[in-house]
């Protein structure tokens, strides 16, 4: 399935001499795992608290340095012997709750359905639950899409992004996000699959 995490080398690859850069400086993976919980705390609060104006540009370039932040603790911890169990539960734990504290607040930005908004956050967090699965059952944490992590981050900063210039898209977000929702239910399964099969 095409996913995000795909082209996630190139991506690592574009970050090297900011990684570079924030070992010199002392930085730790822990750090930058925890400065991408808070940036995800806080953006999900001021959209929360202000979901209209400057917020549909500030969400999309948020999630972007989030994508970076999440990249770059992976490499710092590989790169410069800093993996612990610790890190790994901070990880893993950081990524659910920054998707809830970005996620909640679309319901009112994007003025979505309820149910529909409810129904995207359930799935959100089965997805990173069966891709934690898979490294508990086969030793393999799995990331497939076609609506991972990263995934999900390139489409709400996208609609954001459409919605800062026109609001024309407003009445089909509810149809998108059943789209979305989709996608999450065939990433999930897939992740599932190729856990049991990579488990036999």
């Amino acid at each position: 399935m095409i996913s995000f995490y795909q082209i996630k080398p190139k991506f690592q690859q574009l970050l090297k001499p900011v990684l570079s850069g924030l070992y010199k400086l002392g930085i730790s993976a822990n750090m930058i795992t925890w400065a991408a919980i808070l940036l995800s705390v806080g953006t999900g609060i001021l959209t929360w608290m202000h979901p209209y104006g400057k917020v549909f540009l500030i969400l999309p370039l948020a999630l972007l340095v989030r994508m970076a932040l999440n990249a770059l603790d992976g490499m710092m911890a590989r790169t410069y012997n800093m993996q612990s169990k610790a890190g790994e539960v901070l990880n893993e734990l950081g990524d659910v709750i920054s998707d809830l504290f970005i996620f909640i607040p679309l319901g009112k930005l994007f003025s979505l359905n309820i149910y529909v908004c409810l129904l995207f956050l359930f799935l959100s967090v089965i997805n990173e639950y069966a891709g934690i699965l898979g490294k508990a059952v086969s030793g393999a944490r799995r990331y497939e899409g076609p609506m991972g992590k990263s995934d999900r981050a390139f489409v709400v900063g996208l609609i954001s992004l459409i919605l800062l210039f026109t609001k024309a898209l407003l009445p089909y977000l509810d149809i998108v996000f059943m789209a979305i929702n989709l996608l999450l239910v065939i990433s999930t399964s897939v992740r599932i699959y190729k856990t049991l099969k990579q488990a036999k």
